[in-house]
């Protein structure tokens, strides 16, 4: 996702140079505001929310910051200030702006456009799927390619900024289909913007980070905004694995163009405030990024809603400023440990970016929003945060043709949907049987509604053929605001019958712990392993035919059939098993994760004299090991290996040594407990026990 560097006149240079060069000054420098005051509460309560263990926030404002400052949670509850300079945090997703800006710059040179097949400037770009062909690069920024989401293998590292996520999806995307038409509905799509990245470097003749610096880091004047490559450890925001209080090693994305980028709150505010006037882009790409794709395919036609995309960015009608006929554009970014929120009104010449080790990206957009709305107030522009609610209505009687549409539905979770004829819709969770079900009840608008009218679900028939369970709901968050949600939340599950037998095979099959086999060594999946472990009994439970969101196809295929926009759809992965020649189950996602039985995991030896060697074998899968009574209590002391690594873990997956988080080159073992040693073909394990 580059394009080729072209010379500046005099006039456009002067231009970026003076809406980029801002100097930023620490709310220490300048003492501290009632801005900063008031910032300081709203990103606090961002913190308590997202149960944040940091948090950094900036405010950009006709060129220059006029708020900063950094938090961190205190041990008795609440924050203190950060007397260290801003400190550089992850910012995810938010990365995907960038990757837009570079894809507009290369529309405005000419060297692209964004309505023409992505395969004309990618000709390695193939799929086993003939619809890939009519994916055009806008598809790509706008979340619509029907592309099935993240294939993101080994693409989520510890200190190891290995781009072999992004070097290797063509190859992953050359064996996969789509899930929908492209143009169909716009749904989350990391890969789009992968995709994008190699667009850039296809068009502009060089590599992503070159063209990121010399064309938008140079020009914006941003100093500290980073790939994961680059070297900011000693300003690194820290983060932390669940319970444990030892920093973790650098949290690296090796997609950047989708989710890689690190940067100062200053910096990531500077860079919004660069996309309230030209310079950077010219205005007409900047209103073509701000306008509402969304309602280009299928969508709700009801709102506000979280979501509502525009080209890069997830919200370009965002609540409350929207109501006001203020237009605002938000982007929000997670990792694995860091969020990001980033809103920029454009009209008013205003940015605001909240950064956290820890939370949630949702509640750093609203704190964004929150600091701007008192700087508007000033300026005489009244934003009234309304309090959103459902049109006056009374109970009816529910028309008998609703009946049909009870049944599974499906997203990220299965809803059981029960309709009675007196009108009553009782939504529970098979999957989750300790959750409480609901009960909504039919009024005369079409809704079902709760007893005290404070959400409410629609079951609407799209012209696609597919029946949607929409929702509406609004969150009330105490020095956040309010949160709307009116969106899609999942798909009807089309019928699937199939034998008892076949489906309870599946069940079994789904109902055990698996092991990742493919990811490389640094990769965080390992340190979620318990995630993986943990199975809870019926956590399989689904729709008649299906396994979870997956239709059972035949005793070896499982396929994914969610199309729904928004998030509801995203992510999806069709699943194949197979069984080696020693039986061994092994797990095939369309995406390229591959993994193993865990109980086909031997028990490992400890050796006659209490040594042992492990290789890794020409495939590159890992190796696992169970922890048999003979190695209980023992202390295994690994040689490593260059480009390496293993883990240890208790009987429930507890992170026990790693010599990728921890640089420990031994550890306990306890009986039940599991061991992985990966890293390239042919490293070679020395390991004693005493």
């Amino acid at each position: 996702m580059k394009h080729n560097t072209q010379t500046l006149s005099a006039l456009l240079l002067a231009l970026v140079l003076s809406l980029s060069l801002v100097l930023p000054v620490s709310a220490a420098e300048r003492g501290e505001t009632a801005l900063d005051k008031a910032a300081r509460a709203t990103v606090g309560s961002a913190m308590t929310y997202g149960q944040a263990t940091q948090a950094s926030w900036a405010i950009w404002q006709d060129g220059k910051i006029v708020s900063s400052g950094s938090h961190q949670a205190a041990k008795g509850g609440g924050s203190v200030p950060l007397d260290s300079e801003s400190p550089v945090y992850g910012i995810g997703s938010v990365s995907k702006i960038y990757t837009t800006v570079a894809v507009m710059q290369l529309a405005e040179s000419g060297k692209l456009d964004l309505d023409q097949p992505v395969v004309k400037y990618l000709p390695a770009f193939k799929m086993a799927d003939p619809r890939y062909k009519d994916i055009t690069v806008r598809m790509l920024l706008n979340h619509s390619s029907g592309l099935m989401g993240s294939s993101f293998g080994s693409g989520m590292l510890f200190d190891d900024p290995s781009p072999i996520a992004t070097t290797e999806l063509l190859d992953r995307l050359s064996t996969q289909r789509l899930k929908a038409d492209p143009g169909a509905y716009s749904v989350y799509c990391n890969d789009g913007f992968t995709l994008a990245e190699l667009v850039v470097e296809a068009v502009a003749g060089t590599s992503f980070r070159e063209y990121l610096q010399t064309n938008i880091f140079d020009k914006v004047g941003l100093k500290e905004t980073y790939f994961p490559s680059d070297d900011f450890e000693s300003r690194r925001a820290d983060i932390y694995q669940p319970g444990d209080q030892r920093p973790l090693p650098k949290d690296c994305l090796g997609v950047v163009g989708a989710g890689g980028l690190y940067a100062t709150a200053e910096d990531l505010a500077t860079f919004g405030g660069a996309l309230t006037k030209q310079g950077l882009l010219k205005k007409s790409s900047l209103d073509d990024m701000a306008a509402p794709e969304y309602a280009n395919g299928l969508w709700p036609e009801e709102g506000p809603d979280a979501l509502a995309f525009g080209l890069g960015w997830d919200n370009v009608e965002w609540y409350p400023f929207d109501l006001n006929d203020v237009t605002a554009l938000v982007k929000g970014g997670d990792t694995q440990y860091y969020h990001a929120g980033l809103v920029v009104l454009p009209e008013k010449k205003l940015a605001a970016a909240v950064l956290t080790s820890g939370g949630v990206s949702t509640y750093n957009e609203m704190a964004a929003s929150q600091m701007l709305i008192p700087i508007l107030t000033g300026a005489g522009q009244e934003v009234v945060e309304l309090r959103l609610r459902l049109p006056k209505a009374q109970k009816a009687a529910m028309p008998k043709e609703l009946l049909d549409s009870a049944g599974y539905y499906g997203s990220l979770s299965i809803y059981k949907v029960e309709l009675s004829e007196d009108g009553t819709l009782v939504m529970s969770y098979p999957a989750m049987p300790q959750v409480p079900s609901l009960t909504f009840y039919y009024h005369d608008d079409g809704s079902f509604r709760d007893e005290e009218g404070t959400s409410a679900l629609r079951l609407v028939e799209e012209d696609n053929g597919q029946t949607y369970l929409y929702q509406w709901a609004l969150s009330d968050l105490s020095g956040l605001g309010y949160l709307p949600a009116s969106n899609y939340a999942a798909m009807k599950l089309p019928e699937n019958p199939v034998d008892p037998a076949l489906q309870e095979k599946w069940n079994s099959i789904m109902g055990g712990a698996v092991l990742p086999m493919n990811e490389r060594y640094s990769s965080q999946i390992y340190a979620s392993l318990g995630a993986l472990l943990q199975v809870e009994p019926g956590a399989v439970q689904s729709a008649p035919g299906y396994v979870g969101a997956l239709r059972i196809e035949d005793e070896t295929h499982l396929r994914y059939v969610i199309q729904a926009p928004g998030t509801a759809g995203r992510d999806g992965s069709d699943l194949e098993i197979r069984r080696d020649e020693k039986g061994v189950l092994w797990f095939h996602q369309s995406n390229g994760g591959i993994y193993m039985d865990m109980n086909a995991a031997p028990t490992l030896s400890t050796g006659s004299e209490g040594k042992v060697a492990s290789t890794i074998q020409p495939d590159g899968y890992a190796r696992w090991y169970k922890v048999g009574e003979n190695a209980d209590g023992k202390t295994m002391t690994v040689q490593m290996p260059k480009n390496a690594g293993f883990w240890v873990y208790d009987v429930k997956g507890r992170i026990v040594a790693s010599s990728v988080l921890w640089d420990d080159d031994s550890a306990k073992l306890s009986e039940g407990g599991l061991i992985v040693f990966a890293g390239d073909p042919g490293a070679r394990f020395e390991l004693t026990f005493s």
